[in-house]
């Protein structure tokens, strides 16, 4: 069924000079409130240690500014989050608190982000249950606590959603630039903003069925992605450099069952998804049936906004395995967003559902013991001199390492000596490392130990084989064992330490340390 145009003076209209004074006092008030309500619950966890990505974003931001872009041929991802966060450790510190502090400023934005485009795309009451869905959703409240880009994507991923039905179904034009810039810095902070773009490329094609203005709407697509593209035309060459060489195959291929989860993954749980489905769907399909004109359309664009961006990352990720909950963010905003609209058209129900879901995302915990590697590296560093190795058989664990380690360390993993420590070097990263060998790579880094040295080995915690099966995790267990074996029977090194001593049946996500003295020459 076409849609006739949406006339101006039937839209919404939201300037200030409209609005009275205490509803301003009132607005700024309740956001300030899930604002504080927010960061509260965001900083429980404030100083958890580093975990490997972590690791890789503090030392990859600490190059110089312009240094960074070119550093990233080696990581694969697109350079906008860290030349942030080096600009901002470089004004207020390198702290976990400190980097994590970043992170947590994006998700808080969300929370004034999410109340104006509820409002303005779906009304009061939805912008409202918008911004509590942000401030309390436990996805951001992880990734607030995290120094990794998810929290900056999930909030250009907002503004994109909204100004994408901002001006393709309500043709407020002034929405394009917002658009393909909000789209640009996506693709600047991650790779899966392609599938959001796909996603909303596939609800386009509904509103250009739809519609009885198809060419005006296609013309300002071509503006609108046109400009995108401009924008994002000089990361281009470097992508294409990085598709070639980067990508580590660190996961597998994602089953349709990953798929149906994935929703519940971001909601903490199934019990929620069903209350959203329950409150939410309700409300969606009320406005489906019941309504006409631009809510009916923007409901079921924005529907297929969400669930287009999370069946084109699937199958993106069986194209090129890459499926991990932390890449959610590309459309936790869409599905938020959606969320808020349909428990504000459910009425009653939608405001019971959005009570109890309120009520377990306030008693969310988050993990707290990412990692067990600062731990295990404090206990071990003062048994380390300058100059002594620390052999990382998991090499994209380096920069973790020597962001916790003494100064003065040389760090080696499979490939040999590391030039640099701060950057995991993923440049066909696994086919160098189904190559190398104990007696190759391993023995010229030995023979640079002198008598009374020290090796510290630093394997992973490998607790079962669950999650070590994709062809690079599998290599790397291979591997540990291999380097751990040649070091065991190595005549020249004695085993005089290890830390931590793991009880049966505990399997801590990080490193675990052999310290090997060299006590005879080669």
């Amino acid at each position: 069924m076409a849609t006739a145009p949406v006339r101006r003076r039937a839209l919404p209209r939201l300037a200030l000079e409209d609005v009275p004074s205490w509803t301003i006092v009132r607005t700024v008030v309740g956001l300030g409130a899930l604002v504080v309500l927010s960061a509260y619950l965001r900083t429980r966890a404030f100083n958890a240690a580093f975990w490997i990505d972590e690791g890789l974003s503090y030392g990859i931001s600490s190059h110089h500014f312009f240094d960074i872009p070119g550093v990233l041929k080696q990581d694969g991802s697109p350079p906008l989050y860290y030349m942030t966060l080096h600009v901002w450790m470089g004004l207020f510190g390198t702290s976990e608190a400190t980097t994590h502090t970043l992170s947590l400023i994006f998700a808080l934005l969300t929370i004034p982000v999410g109340y104006w485009a509820g409002r303005s795309l779906f009304g009061e009451r939805a912008g409202w249950f918008t911004a509590i869905l942000f401030a309390l959703n436990s996805y951001l409240t992880t990734y607030a606590q995290e120094t990794r880009m998810y929290s900056m994507l999930a909030l250009f991923t907002l503004v994109a959603a909204a100004a994408f039905l901002q001006a393709f179904v309500f043709r407020r034009r002034r929405y394009l630039p917002v658009l393909s810039v909000a789209m640009a810095l996506m693709l600047y902070t991650h790779n899966w903003a392609a599938f959001f773009i796909a996603g909303s490329l596939t609800a386009l094609v509904y509103l250009v069925a739809a519609s009885s203005e198809r060419r005006p709407i296609v013309r300002d697509a071509a503006l609108a992605y046109g400009g995108t593209l401009v924008l994002f035309a000089a990361w281009i060459p470097t992508l294409l450099f990085q598709v070639k060489h980067t990508g580590a195959p660190w996961s597998t291929a994602p089953t349709f069952g990953l798929l149906t989860k994935a929703p519940s993954m971001v909601l903490d749980g199934d019990r929620i998804s069903y209350l959203l489905l329950l409150g939410g769907g309700t409300g969606l399909v009320a406005a489906i049936e019941r309504r006409r004109g631009p809510v009916r359309t923007v409901v079921i664009a924005g529907l297929i906004l969400f669930l287009g961006t999370l069946i084109w990352a699937w199958i993106g990720s069986q194209l090129s395995p890459a499926w991990a909950y932390r890449y959610f963010a590309v459309f936790v905003a869409p599905l938020l967003l959606i969320a808020g609209a349909g428990l504000a058209f459910a009425r009653r129900i939608g405001v019971v559902a959005l009570v109890i879901v309120t009520g377990f995302w306030l008693g969310f915990n988050a993990i707290e013991h990412k990692s067990i590697d600062r731990h295990v590296i404090r206990v071990a560093s003062p048994s380390l001199k300058t100059g002594d190795v620390v052999l990382v058989t998991h090499p994209e664990q380096v920069p973790v390492v020597d962001y916790y380690m003494r100064p003065g360390m040389r760090f080696a993993t499979e490939f040999g000596l590391v030039k640099d420590p701060g950057v995991a070097d993923w440049i066909d990263a696994l086919d160098r490392l189904k190559a190398a060998t104990p007696s190759r790579n391993l023995t010229p880094v030995l023979a640079t130990v002198p008598v009374g040295g020290h090796v510290l080995l630093m394997r992973p915690v490998v607790g079962g084989q669950a999650g070590w099966r994709a062809p690079w995790t599998k290599e790397v267990r291979v591997k540990s064992a291999q380097w751990t074996s040649a070091m065991h029977h190595n005549k020249a090194f004695k085993l005089t330490a290890r830390w931590p001593r793991l009880r049966t049946g505990y399997a801590p996500r990080g490193l675990r340390a052999l310290l090997y003295t060299r006590v005879q020459p080669g």
